[in-house]
C-alpha cells in the first residue's frame, strides 16, 4: 500500500513540476530555473549523503558524474524550461512521456541494445502520437516552432542517453550519491549558462519575488528535484526499476489536470488522443527488456 501511495505522490509532484517551470521561467529565465531547481534539490539531499558518506564509491568516477550531471539535469532541464516559453505545461508533460521510446532508440545506436519487433512497433506508434499532437503538421519541428515541441523532444533524448550511460558507468556508485552529484553538476552548469546569457538574472528574480514565485522555487527545487528522487528510490528499492518507471504513464495525466486547474490551460482533443497513442507506444517499447550486447 505504501508503495502505491508513493507512486501516486511522485506522479503528482513531477506533474506539478511542469506548472512550477511555467511560473519560474519568466522571472528566473531558462538557465536560472535550472540553477534554482538543482541547487535546492542538492541542498536537500546533501545531508542524507553525508550520513552515508562511508558508503561512497572509491575512486569517485568524476568524468561519468560530470556527463550525467549535464546530460541528465543541466541540459534537458534547460531545454524543458526553454520549450515552456512557447508551449504550455500540459503539452510539455505529454511530450516528456516520449522518454522511454528514445531510451530504446539511443540504446540501440550508442550502447549496443537490441530492440525486439514489438519495441519497434511501439516506437513507430509513439512517433504517430507526436504527429497527432502537432495536429499533423510536422513543420512545427522546424523554424520558429522548434523552440517548443522540438526542444522538448531533445530533452527526452538527453534523458534516454543518460539513462544508458549511467547504467553502464555508474551502476555501482549508489543512487543517492549519483543523484546528489547530478544536481550539483546541474547547478554549476545552469549557473554558468545563466552568467553567460544573462548575468543580472538573479537580481531580476529577487526583484520579482512574490508568493507564487517563492512557492514555485520551493516546489520545483525541494519537492520536484529532491523529495521526488527520494520517493523514486524508495519505490525502486521496495519493488523494481520497472515498477518505478511506470510513473511515466501517470505524470502527463497529473500535469494536464494541474495545468487545467492552476493555470487554466486548455485541454485539446488532439493532445489527449496523442497522449493515449504515445503511452500505448511506450507500453509496447518498455514491456520487454532490452538485450544489451556486452
Amino acid at each position: 500500500m505504501r508503495v502505491y501511495v508513493a507512486l501516486i505522490s511522485l506522479s503528482l509532484i513531477w506533474g506539478l513540476s511542469f506548472v512550477f517551470i511555467s511560473i519560474l521561467s519568466e522571472p528566473a529565465g531558462v538557465w536560472g530555473t535550472v540553477f534554482i531547481r538543482c541547487i535546492a534539490g542538492a541542498l536537500l539531499l546533501l545531508p542524507f549523503l553525508w550520513f552515508k558518506r562511508k558508503e561512497m564509491i572509491r575512486p569517485v568516477p568524476w568524468k561519468a558524474l560530470l556527463v550525467v550531471g549535464v546530460v541528465n539535469a543541466g541540459l534537458p532541464w534547460g531545454l524543458i524550461a526553454l520549450s515552456q516559453t512557447q508551449i504550455n505545461s500540459s503539452l510539455a508533460a505529454v511530450l516528456n512521456a516520449f522518454t522511454p521510446i528514445f531510451t530504446g532508440l539511443l540504446g540501440l545506436v550508442f550502447f549496443g541494445a537490441v530492440l525486439l519487433k514489438q519495441q519497434w512497433i511501439g516506437i513507430a506508434i509513439g512517433f504517430v502520437g507526436i504527429i497527432i499532437i502537432m495536429d499533423f503538421d510536422v513543420t512545427h519541428l522546424f523554424g520558429e516552432s522548434f523552440v517548443g515541441i522540438g526542444t522538448m523532444i531533445l530533452a527526452t533524448m538527453c534523458y534516454g542517453f543518460s539513462s544508458h550511460y549511467a547504467r553502464r558507468h555508474l551502476k555501482s556508485a549508489g543512487i543517492l550519491f549519483v543523484t546528489t552529484c547530478t544536481l550539483v553538476v546541474g547547478a554549476v552548469f545552469g549557473g554558468t549558462m545563466m552568467l553567460f546569457t544573462n548575468p543580472n538574472q538573479l537580481q531580476t528574480l529577487t526583484q520579482s519575488i512574490s508568493g507564487e514565485v517563492l512557492f514555485a522555487i520551493i516546489g520545483l527545487g525541494f519537492f520536484g528535484s529532491g523529495i521526488a528522487h527520494l520517493l523514486f528510490f524508495f519505490i525502486m528499492n521496495e519493488r523494481s526499476p520497472e515498477f518505478a518507471t511506470s510513473v511515466t504513464y501517470l505524470i502527463p495525466i497529473s500535469a494536464i489536470l494541474w495545468g487545467y486547474f492552476l493555470l487554466e490551460e486548455p485541454i485539446s482533443i488532439h493532445m489527449i488522443v496523442g497522449l493515449i497513442v504515445i503511452l500505448f507506444g511506450v507500453y509496447l517499447t518498455t514491456r520487454p527488456r532490452l538485450k544489451l550486447i556486452k
